[in-house]
């Protein structure tokens, strides 16, 4: 799905496999994702647009959504960010393999179904927009017993993590915030290196490049480039 209004140079493209990349700040970045979002209608019916910032912890797609977030706010438009990290599973069952179990991490760590109830679920056309923004601390591993959040009609939610092309979430704007092999491996903290292949699988089976509607390249954190 391309951004409604925007100009691309020629001399301005770079090119990466089947997607073709421009230079951009993160500013900016977040205002054409706010302007397009104004004027974006769920297929489904629902008056709450569901966005994907998807990418791995070390691609730091949150940041991305608080940036859309913070530009929605400014031209008078409702948002609620939800993390996944929100919404892990207990140690008990994450860890039941061992804390380094690769298929664990990549198919159990989530909660996906409290996510379909809790988060989507209300957001559905005919629903009551009562969002809970999040279910389990993992650092306490205990549920954090926060609040329901009542996003108003044209409120959008921006949901961040990993691994969320995969879920049939229905999402009606994906973004996809994509590190080279080299770049996930450096800016992977090494106690946590053994995710990777998650990661390497996540692109084989999901395709998130071909698959997302924008595609945000962030090797260089202070220099992203994107295209959509």
């Amino acid at each position: 799905m391309a951004l409604a209004g925007l100009t691309r140079p020629a001399a301005a493209w770079r090119i990466m496999g089947r997607v073709r990349l421009e230079a951009i700040t993160w500013d900016r970045l977040g205002d054409l994702l706010a302007e397009r979002l104004l004027d974006l209608k769920p297929a489904d019916g629902s008056p709450w647009p569901r966005i994907a910032f998807d990418g791995a912890p070390a691609a730091r797609p949150g940041d991305l959504a608080q940036c859309v977030s913070e530009a929605l706010r400014i031209r008078g438009r409702s948002s609620l960010v939800v993390g996944t990290e929100g919404f892990l599973r207990p140690a008990s069952v994450r860890l039941e393999y061992g804390h380094r179990d690769v298929e664990s991490y990549y198919s159990g760590w989530y909660d996906t179904n409290a996510l379909w109830r809790e988060v989507f679920g209300p957001l559905e056309a005919g629903g009551d927009g009562r969002v809970l923004p999040d279910l389990w601390d993992p650092a306490a591993d205990r549920a954090t017993r926060s609040s329901y959040v009542q996003l108003p009609p044209g409120g959008v939610l921006l949901l961040h993590g990993p691994f969320l092309l995969r879920h049939w979430f229905p999402f009606d704007l994906s973004v996809h915030v994509l590190l080279s092999p080299g770049a996930l491996r450096r800016r992977t903290p090494e106690a946590e290196h053994w995710t990777l292949p998650a990661f390497e699988r996540y692109e084989q089976e999901t395709d998130p490049v071909g698959t997302a509607d924008v595609l945000v390249r962030a090797d260089d954190p202070r220099h992203p480039a994107w295209g959509g």
